[in-house]
């Protein structure tokens, strides 16, 4: 949680009753429901995780994304309002009212209406505010506090009456700049490319760009010279922050998985060092899985392992689909290690040899004829 506060990774956060109370990350911005809950309270808690608003990023709304139909379930009782499609405008609802006859569907569009008045207040000038006290007798705030009070007869009203001092304040753009809508007809798609690093849409030119990237900076980042001569030796606090400059420049391993296969012609899946060491040194390019195989073999092949030492090392393969080096540091750190025992555990499994094990198992994991110390 202190990373999720404080850093930009992890930017998303997976969790099951645990922070439903006492978290504050006025940055939240986001929520997905993923499950049914019947509580209001408890729903309401999780809504709170995102309301606080926040001046650094420009926040003045959240957005919920909700497939399960928790809000929908729970909207009789919820006491804190939502936009059901914060995409729609105050027009295009003007429009749904004049079709609109069931009491129950006016006053949804008037309770939507009034929560983008309200999303709008604090961004209006004051000579936009004015007017609009001009044009319907009360300031922006009064008007939509009315409209959600009102019953269906008296909201249906008060709209069509200020139809068109509503639209003019849905044409307001901060800075006084009156913007509207270009164009009004049906979007086509024409065509798609796949685009790489500065909207590069040959992979070939892409990976060319990421071969010269990393030859041009081999003697400015560390990390960079320890994957090319002693890759065991790397720290996960060192590739975490090469992972960060990579991606700063445009580089991820997804997208250089993409274009190597695209470019190759081939269904490839590597990770980031093996893709470093190819394109600095020109070493073979094998796929995660093949990666981890080889390494587990040599080691196989090298010790005489126990039933639950191998139990073990099922557990390390698992965990190291999703990594590129295996740390001593993970069997403190990591949840899913912690759980099964962690570094205490481990250690006694393989006879107080853990270190050793997980250092000769990284040092397999990129003997790939490249350079090495």
């Amino acid at each position: 949680m202190k990373r999720f506060k404080n850093e930009r990774f992890p930017s998303i956060v997976v969790t099951v009753d645990l922070l439903t109370t006492g978290i504050d990350v006025p940055e939240i911005t986001t929520l997905v429901f993923m499950r049914c809950v019947k509580s209001r309270i408890l729903f309401e808690q999780m809504l709170g995780r995102a309301t606080r608003r926040c001046d650094k990023i420009g926040k003045d709304h959240f957005e919920i994304y909700d497939p399960v139909g928790v809000y929908d379930s729970l909207q009789p009782v919820v006491t804190m309002p939502a936009v059901a499609n914060p995409q729609i405008s105050v027009q295009d609802l003007l429009k749904q009212l004049d079709e609109a006859e069931a009491e129950e569907a006016i006053t949804d569009i008037a309770k939507q209406v009034a929560l983008k008045l309200r999303r709008k207040v604090n961004r209006l000038d004051e000579q936009t505010k004015k007017e609009f006290v001009l044009a319907t007798g009360k300031d922006v705030a009064a008007f939509a506090g009315e409209l959600q009070q009102a019953d269906a007869a008296k909201a249906k009203e008060l709209l069509l009456q200020h139809k068109e001092a509503l639209e003019q304040l849905e044409k307001y753009r901060a800075g006084g700049n009156m913007g509207g809508m270009i164009y009004d007809g049906k979007d086509e798609l024409t065509g798609h490319t796949r685009g790489y690093g500065s909207h590069k849409t040959k992979p070939g030119d892409y990976l060319n760009d990421f071969a010269a990237y990393l030859k041009s900076h081999a003697n400015e980042i560390a990390a960079l010279h320890i994957i090319c001569t002693r890759p065991k030796d790397l720290t996960k606090a060192q590739l975490k922050e090469l992972l960060l400059t990579l991606d700063a420049n445009g580089f991820t391993a997804l997208q250089l998985n993409d274009a190597y296969s695209e470019y190759t012609n081939s269904t490839m899946v590597a990770g980031i060092i093996s893709l470093i060491r190819r394109y600095m040194l020109g070493t073979e390019l094998v796929s995660k899985n093949s990666q981890l195989s080889r390494a587990f073999d040599k080691l196989n092949k090298n010790h005489k392992f126990t039933p639950a030492q191998q139990k073990w090392l099922d557990i390390i393969r698992s965990y190291m689909q999703q990594q590129d080096i295996l740390s001593v540091e993970a069997f403190k750190e990591d949840k899913r290690l912690q759980r099964l025992g962690g570094y205490a555990r481990a250690q006694k499994i393989f006879a107080d040899d853990l270190d050793n094990i997980v250092s000769e198992f990284n040092g397999y994991l990129y003997e790939d004829g490249g350079k090495t110390a």
